[in-house]
């Protein structure tokens, strides 16, 4: 399986309520609708919870970031992942995901990468 990571921090002058309900309410059923025409296999979103997150960090020695949320996405292959946007109407869909997320998520300060899952319990 190929994965999509995407950590995300909402835009300047948004609360965490208002990004994770727009995210949940309004961009979710966008990625539904495209999902089959982007061969989403699976699509996951993760809201995060500011409550201890900081001092978990810390006992850990680990940093902090503070992300409002991670959205996972799913393809069978790269071959799947590279076919999805391949075509005219995928090229469409992955625009309109990409004009919403700009409504919401603060792009610049988002990492997002690709990579190969390996799962070992489950």
């Amino acid at each position: 399986m190929i994965k999509l990571v995407f950590c995300l921090k909402r835009l300047p002058g948004m609360t965490r309520k208002q990004f994770q309900t727009y995210w949940r309410e309004t961009h979710a059923p966008l990625v539904q609708r495209h999902a089959a025409v982007l061969q989403i296999a699976r699509y996951v979103q993760s809201h995060t919870l500011s409550a201890g997150a900081a001092h978990l960090a810390e006992a850990r020695g680990s940093s902090w970031q503070d992300f409002d949320g991670v959205a996972e996405l799913w393809w069978e292959s790269m071959e799947a992942f590279a076919a999805g946007g391949g075509t005219a109407e995928g090229r469409a869909a992955g625009k309109a995901l990409l004009e919403d997320e700009a409504r919401f998520i603060d792009l610049p300060n988002s990492p997002i990468f690709l990579v190969q899952e390996i799962q070992f319990v489950g």
